[in-house]
């Protein structure tokens, strides 16, 4: 799809769906057939609720072949966010009709770069959909050719392309199937997508692994005939940073999940294609960044395993030795996420990472504490987490803090070893990031479960069914707000 800017007036826009954003409780200003769109308002077809669409055919004083309007709800509470999801919500909308071009009419006050920004990532991210294994010869014919911002800067525009893409670079990997992505063809994607974006690229095989002695991670990789990997991607910008501050981005990369020994119920197994959403996510958001161009050095870990209960499987009870030379006992094969992110983290302060965050599918904890609305965070640094919870606020992100009182982590006591993998079911969450923060010392740390966030089981108006890139915009705006 072509994303263009258009600079024509109002009513000399060619198109086949001019879109204007009409508001709840009365409607827009200054728009060419203005009485067709108060009959629509005074007959109670149209009005102006979040994400309800309406369409005039062959508008007077237009020359667009149909104009839309867009409900944005109530305008004291409409930003960026709220954008984004009702430029979506109109690209699915009008695809299903046959519409091939659409230009988005941005009202008079919200014609900020922010808001450019969000419409084009709005559109770009609805045109995905997860039907690339399907073989009906039709599933293509309605596609939306272009999409046209009237007002906002091309700059805007060009930033909400670079973010889209790359979030939806993160859904496509994370909605592959299991015997496409393995952890190497994990890697083998994450070369390719360097080598065209110019980042450096290096992936630790398990030969290598082995000799620096990430048995936590291997351990939970044994099981399978898959090898692991774990993958390192650099940026550096141009000029040399003011700070020695350089951040990590570690994102957990299990490419299928059975839970191993511990295996988990047959049940919606299925998808976990997308317990690597945490590294795919970290993948999409270094796309970017190497666009986008941060001051800031930033290095991004994925550490890739399949996690299976082959005849080599790791066994409940196993002990194994981390990176950072703690041991741990494996209570529960399947609590694999924190066993393969605590060898990367670890790895990621070694090569001079002062500033971390990771994201990981963790816990099913996460989703009943916060269902599929917040993701879960939890932090070492107070500042740190502030500075990522407000950022994640500007890119429409929703983050919850969780607390990481000291009592919790009593419940990872081992008679046998450092620590267990597992603190039991009372508050599953908080334990697992106590075990993760074992790892990381005073470095400052943000650790980000997004299990209940980073997959949608039913489409919505503005996204299509499954992974939903979760965290991109995020990642990406704290590298450039450094």
């Amino acid at each position: 799809m072509e994303i263009k800017r258009e600079a024509r007036p109002i009513a000399e826009v060619e198109t086949d769906a001019l879109v204007v954003i009409g508001w709840e409780g009365g409607p827009p200003q200054g728009t060419p057939a203005a009485e067709a769109i108060q009959e629509l308002y005074d007959s109670g077809e149209f009005t102006g609720k979040s994400l309800e669409i309406s369409i005039l055919h062959h508008p007077a004083g237009l020359k667009a072949k149909r104009l839309v309007l867009a409900g944005a709800g109530k305008k004291d509470r409409f930003d960026a966010s709220e954008l984004r999801k009702l430029s979506g919500a109109v690209l699915r909308s009008l695809k299903s009709k046959g519409v091939r071009s659409i230009t988005l009419a941005l009202d008079n006050s919200s014609d900020a770069d922010d808001f450019t920004a969000a419409a084009v990532e709005g559109a770009i991210l609805a045109t995905l959909e997860p039907d690339r294994y399907k073989t009906d010869p039709k599933k293509n014919e309605k596609q939306v050719d272009t999409f046209s911002v009237l007002g906002g800067s091309q700059s805007a525009i060009d930033r909400g392309r670079i973010i889209a893409e790359a979030q939806n670079f993160t859904r496509t990997l994370a909605n592959e199937p299991s015997n496409v992505l393995t952890p190497l063809k994990l890697a083998e994607a994450a070369r390719q997508m360097a080598a065209e974006f110019s980042l450096d690229c290096e992936v630790l095989e398990q030969d290598r692994m082995r000799q620096l002695g990430m048995g936590a991670l291997l351990g939970v990789a044994q099981g399978s005939a898959e090898p692991p990997a774990l993958i390192i991607l650099r940026y550096q910008p141009a000029t040399a940073p003011a700070s020695k501050d350089h951040l990590g981005l570690i994102g957990k990369g299990v490419t299928f999940d059975t839970g191993g020994i511990s295996i988990k119920p047959a049940e919606g197994m299925e998808k976990m294609r997308y317990d690597m959403a945490g590294g795919a996510a970290m993948l999409g958001a270094m796309r970017a960044i190497s666009q986008l161009k941060p001051a800031i050095p930033v290095t991004a870990l994925i550490p890739a395993v399949e996690n299976m209960p082959g005849s080599k499987a790791q066994r409940p009870g196993d002990i194994v030795t981390s990176l950072s030379g703690k041991t741990v006992e494996v209570l529960n094969t399947d609590a694999e996420g924190r066993l393969i992110l605590i060898d990367a983290l670890t790895y990621a302060q070694r090569i001079g990472c002062t500033h971390l965050v990771d994201a990981a599918t963790l816990t099913g904890s996460i989703v009943v504490a916060l269902g599929a609305v917040n993701i879960g965070a939890f932090t070492n640094n107070q500042p740190f987490v502030d500075k990522l919870i407000g950022v994640a606020k500007s890119e429409g992100e929703k983050v919850w803090q969780m607390p990481m009182d000291e009592e919790y982590k009593e419940a990872l006591k081992s008679s046998f070893a450092d620590l267990h993998n597992i603190g039991g079911r009372p508050a599953g969450s908080i334990t697992a990031a106590w075990f993760i923060g074992e790892f990381v010392g005073d470095t400052p740390w943000v650790h980000l479960d997004i299990a209940g966030t980073a997959w949608l089981d039913d489409a919505k108006p503005y996204m299509a069914k499954g992974a939903s890139g979760v965290g991109v915009r995020t990642f990406v705006k704290l590298a450039e707000s450094w």
